[in-house]
C-alpha cells in the first residue's frame, strides 16, 4: 500500500506536468510597462541632503502618523526603517572617520528611503484584491485600505521592502508613501518635497525631474548652478520670468506656487548613473549620489520588473482555471491509484 509520502509526490509530480504543460504554449512574459507620460514623482540628491529629517517630520504631519520610540531613545522619534506608520526616512552611510560628506572612503552621505513608485510595481501585480493600483495618469502607486485582505503579498512582492504592515490595526492595513495624492486637490505636493530647505528632494513630473538630474550630471563638479526647490516647474518657470511672480496666488498649473523656489549651489561630484532611470523597469522617484547606490543602501536590480514575468504566469496558470482542475485531476488519479479495491480489502482481513 503506498505511503502518505508517494502521495504527496505523485501530487507534486502531477502539477508539475500540468503546468510544464501549459506554459510553454502560452506564457511568453508581457513587456514591462513604462512610465505614464504625464506621470509625478521626485528627484532625490543625496549631495544636496544635509540628513535635518525635515522630510520626516512633515511627511509624519500631512499623514496624521504617531511618533514612534526605539529601545534606546524613549523621548524623540527615530524609527530605524519604514514601518507602517513611518513612510519616508533619511538613512546614512557611514565610513571610518566620516571626515568627508560624499565620500566613500573616510566619509558619511545620505539616502531617502521611501516608495520609488515603480513603472511596474510588483505590490500592485500581487495584490489579489487591487488593494495596490497604480494611478494611469499620475502613476502614484495608491493603496485602499478599505479593499485590502492583510495578506500582505505586497510586502513580500516589493523588491524595495516599502509596503509595510500596521500590526497594531484591528483590521490590518498597509502604510507606504502616496506622494501625498490626497493633498494634490488643494493645490499642494508631496510634503517632504515642500519642506526641504536645501531642495535635495524636488517634486515634480517625471520626465522633467530626469531632464534635470541628467542636467547636473553633465556639469563638473563644484561647478556653481540653479537649484530648483519645491516643485520643479515652479522653479524652472521663475527663473525664466526673471524673478518671482507667485505671491500665495493659485499656479497655473494648479499647484500653490511659493517664494524663493531656487538658490546657487555648487555642483556634487556625481555618480554617472540616475537611479531609477532602468531599475526595475524604471521608477518615478530618481535619486543621485557620489557614493555607490547598493552602498547607500539601495538593491541592485535588473532593468526588467518581476512583475512582468510572474504576472504572466499566475495568469496562464489561473486563466480558465486551468492550473486548479489539473492540480485536481492528478490528485483525483493519485488518491484513485492508492485505493485499494473492496474485494482485496475483504481477502486481505480473512487471510
Amino acid at each position: 500500500m503506498a505511503t502518505r509520502r508517494d502521495f504527496l509526490r505523485g501530487c507534486l509530480a502531477g502539477g508539475a506536468a500540468a503546468a510544464t504543460a501549459v506554459l510553454p504554449e502560452t506564457a511568453c512574459a508581457r513587456d514591462t510597462l513604462q512610465r505614464p507620460p504625464e506621470g509625478l514623482g521626485l528627484l532625490y540628491d543625496a549631495t544636496l541632503c544635509v540628513g535635518c529629517q525635515a522630510c520626516v517630520a512633515a511627511c509624519k504631519r500631512v499623514n496624521e502618523n504617531p511618533a514612534e520610540f526605539t529601545a534606546v531613545d524613549k523621548l524623540w522619534d527615530t524609527p530605524l526603517d519604514t514601518t507602517g506608520h513611518t513612510f519616508n526616512l533619511i538613512k546614512m552611510y557611514r565610513h571610518g572617520t566620516m571626515e568627508t560628506k560624499d565620500a566613500e572612503q573616510n566619509g558619511f552621505s545620505f539616502m531617502k528611503t521611501s516608495c520609488m513608485h515603480c513603472a511596474d510595481p510588483s505590490c500592485v501585480s500581487a495584490c489579489p484584491v487591487s488593494a495596490m493600483t497604480k494611478d494611469p495618469v499620475t502613476g502614484v502607486v495608491g493603496y485602499d485600505a478599505d479593499a485590502c485582505i492583510g495578506c500582505r503579498y505586497c510586502v513580500a512582492a516589493c523588491p524595495f521592502g516599502i509596503p509595510k504592515y500596521q500590526y497594531d490595526s484591528p483590521t490590518g492595513k498597509i502604510g507606504k508613501c502616496e506622494l501625498c495624492r490626497h493633498r494634490h486637490k488643494d493645490g499642494h505636493y508631496s510634503a517632504c518635497a515642500e519642506v526641504c530647505p536645501t531642495g535635495a528632494t524636488l517634486f515634480g513630473r517625471t520626465e522633467d525631474l530626469l531632464a534635470e538630474a541628467k542636467r547636473r550630471l553633465a556639469l563638473k563638479p563644484g561647478e556653481w548652478t540653479t537649484i530648483p526647490r519645491g516643485h520643479l516647474r515652479h522653479a524652472q518657470e521663475k527663473v525664466l520670468a526673471g524673478g518671482e511672480d507667485g505671491k500665495g496666488k493659485k499656479h497655473r498649473h494648479g499647484w500653490r506656487d511659493e517664494p524663493d523656489q531656487s538658490y546657487q549651489a555648487q555642483v556634487g561630484n556625481y555618480l554617472q548613473h540616475v537611479y531609477g532611470e532602468t531599475e526595475y523597469g524604471g521608477t518615478q522617484v530618481l535619486k543621485l549620489s557620489a557614493v555607490n547606490f547598493q552602498k547607500a543602501g539601495l538593491p541592485d536590480l535588473p532593468p526588467k520588473s518581476s512583475a512582468a514575468t510572474s504576472e504572466t504566469i499566475q495568469h496562464t496558470l489561473y486563466g480558465g482555471l486551468i492550473m486548479p482542475l489539473a492540480v485536481l485531476a492528478g490528485l483525483t488519479w493519485v488518491a484513485k491509484r492508492n485505493v485499494v479495491p473492496e474485494d482485496q480489502e475483504k481477502k486481505g482481513d480473512q487471510s
